[in-house]
């Protein structure tokens, strides 16, 4: 098996099929795929404070990658198997996002943050275990570029879930010839839901494996864990979410495991749980409030244990 490394140098600022891909893999051979992720817009905060004088790239996403084989109509199944972070991370508030913006007020606060065996130190007195995962992962739309900021999209993007973690497996719809796959936004630890907006941002390296699903036509991802089956919705209002996620946890239910739907009603109503996930929602934010959300991305839960 090969290991095949893609430097931060690779990054970009959206998700399009108009990117050369930097690397083409079949799928199922058991290769991985290591994603390098900078955390140079960071390092730039922290230095300046000023959005206005930054040059790095915002949410930069590494990629993309083509499979081969993968067409229209098929999800492709990404494995998680590893997250490799560098030395420190960041946590960085900025003004006019997120749920403390009127706390915060509008004078930016950074703060690097030392990772080390001992766990994250994000003050003298608090170290926490690192819980890495991958903020932004996705593939290319049918037309034009998705941003790597906000909102999500049915592709995947910056949908900010702390369940894209090593063990996990991510699917995602497949819009065009060879998915284009790419991957950003490493987190060494995030709250659920990152309603301050920045998490601890850390840069690192995503190890992943893909495979082609043949004819699973996905309206949004979904995410296995060794427990669970998670379902993305996406929405606005919350409630067009939530809706659109339950469906397709119900349908999973109905159509993939043969299920009654009376069955599935029942058993979505005593344990489907249903809860915010990122961030980012999902509509395109106005552009005077480019930070402000517009809709909502929710998560639904399926335990396997049902199943």
């Amino acid at each position: 098996m090969t290991e095949h490394f893609l430097g931060k140098e690779l990054g970009k600022p959206g998700f399009s099929a108009a990117d050369e891909p930097v690397l083409h893999v079949r799928p199922g051979t058991g290769d991985t795929i290591a994603f390098e992720t900078s955390d140079e817009v960071y390092a730039q905060l922290h230095e300046s404070h000023d959005m206005a004088t930054l040059t790095a790239q915002i949410n930069p996403i590494t990629g993309p990658v083509y499979v081969e084989g993968a067409k229209p109509g098929d999800a492709l199944k990404v494995t998680i198997h590893e997250i490799r972070l560098k030395d420190y991370g960041w946590s960085v508030s900025l003004p006019g996002a997120g749920a403390l913006q009127n706390v915060m007020g509008e004078e930016m606060f950074t703060r690097q943050v030392p990772i080390d065996d001992a766990g994250v130190h994000v003050t003298d007195r608090h170290v926490f275990d690192a819980k890495p995962m991958i903020g932004c992962i996705g593939t290319a739309p049918a037309e034009g570029a998705n941003s790597t900021v906000m909102p999500s999209y049915p592709q995947g993007g910056n949908m900010d879930l702390t369940e894209c973690r090593p063990g996990s497996v991510v699917y995602l719809p497949v819009m065009v010839e060879g998915a284009y796959l790419a991957i950003g936004d490493i987190h060494a630890i995030m709250a659920e839901g990152e309603s301050s907006f920045v998490a601890i941002e850390a840069e690192g390296t995503a190890v992943v494996s893909v495979e082609v699903v043949p004819g699973l036509a996905l309206r949004a991802p979904r995410v296995e864990t060794e427990d669970e089956w998670i379902f993305v919705g996406l929405g606005d209002p919350v409630q067009e979410s939530i809706t659109r996620g339950y469906e397709d946890a119900f349908r999973f239910l109905v159509d993939d495991n043969g299920w009654t739907i009376g069955d599935a009603y029942a058993v979505l109503s005593a344990v489907g749980h249903s809860r915010l996930g990122g961030p980012t929602g999902s509509g395109d934010p106005d552009p005077l409030h480019p930070l402000a959300a517009r809709g909502a991305v929710t998560i639904h839960r399926v335990p396997k244990s049902v199943l």
